[in-house]
């Protein structure tokens, strides 16, 4: 997988990705799971039982590790990630930063460091965002622009970086935030899968169809060290981003985690396509409410 295509995984990691709408269901995408052992889906009375849970504003850290090696020239992959929400009163700010190590059997490092922020109004309707990346010290990617919907989810972006462009959205398009609170939900309804639009700012090739599998909703209390995370449902995902292009059949890139249901997640699987990531939670650091 690519630089840029890298960057633009680890930025949806969170951002969502890391709560739908109804999107494109990709054929391929049914057959798609995660590597790691997951419990079934808890029966629909148990998960009716979980109260909904509003996104908290948080600070965390993460450190990344090579899980496995798939294919290509990778032999060694390390790195680290930030990511802070902010409550903002009528929206949600996010700033994540992704630093990433990878060396070749030929010997050849590559040091790639992906800053990424948005601004995303509380009713999902405007997203403000900046993305930019840095390749062993250069500038080799920067997207910047804001989008708006309306109420369908049809609306248009406009990009400022990396030219100034117009593209239009389509029906049901969520932007991060909103695409996270769509995956809670719908996993606490006891779904086994959505696939919504999604828009994040991470590229200006515009959105993308996701397709979400969800592995069980558990209630409370979570496996999980943070005391703030314990008393609250969680529940495994696997997200996979498919290219809104004819033909698609196979996804650009795969995601899973554990997401609370505050909207934190932890246990990251990363696929970059030649090799795989873990992502092991390093510190964890509730923000109060803002007061409005």
């Amino acid at each position: 997988m690519s630089a840029p295509a890298r960057a633009r995984l680890a930025a949806i990691v969170v951002a969502r990705a890391t709560f739908a709408a109804p999107g494109v269901l990709p054929t391929a995408a049914v057959a798609i799971a995660l590597t790691t052992a997951a419990a079934g889906a808890a029966p629909a009375t148990m998960v009716a039982a979980q109260p909904p849970t509003s996104i908290a504003a948080h600070k965390a850290s993460y450190d990344l590790t090579l899980d496995q090696v798939t294919g290509g020239s990778t032999v060694a992959a390390s790195g680290s990630m930030t990511f802070q929400v902010t409550d903002v009163c009528t929206g949600w700010a996010t700033t994540q930063q992704l630093h990433l190590q990878v060396v070749t059997r030929e010997g050849q490092s590559t040091d790639m460091v992906s800053d990424y922020a948005t601004l995303e109004s509380k009713d999902g309707h405007h997203l403000t965002f900046d993305m930019r990346e840095r390749t062993n010290g250069q500038v080799t990617q920067q997207v910047r622009g804001e989008a708006s919907t309306g109420a369908d989810g049809r609306g248009s972006i406009r990009f400022t970086l990396p030219a100034r462009s117009t593209m239009a959205l389509p029906a049901g398009t969520l932007f991060p935030m909103a695409h996270t609170e769509a995956i809670i939900r719908a996993a606490m309804e006891g779904k086994k899968s959505i696939d919504p639009v999604l828009f994040d700012g991470t590229s200006a090739d515009g959105p993308s169809d996701s397709y979400v599998s969800i592995l069980g909703w558990h209630p409370a209390p979570s496996d999980t060290g943070e005391a703030a995370l314990r008393s609250l449902g969680s529940g495994r995902v696997h997200v996979s981003f498919f290219a809104r292009k004819p033909g698609t059949v196979s996804p650009d890139y795969e995601i899973g985690m554990r997401y609370f249901a505050n909207g934190v997640s932890d246990r990251l699987e990363m696929d970059f396509g030649d090799f795989r990531m873990k992502g092991t939670m390093r510190t964890f650091m509730p923000a109060r409410p803002a007061r409005c």
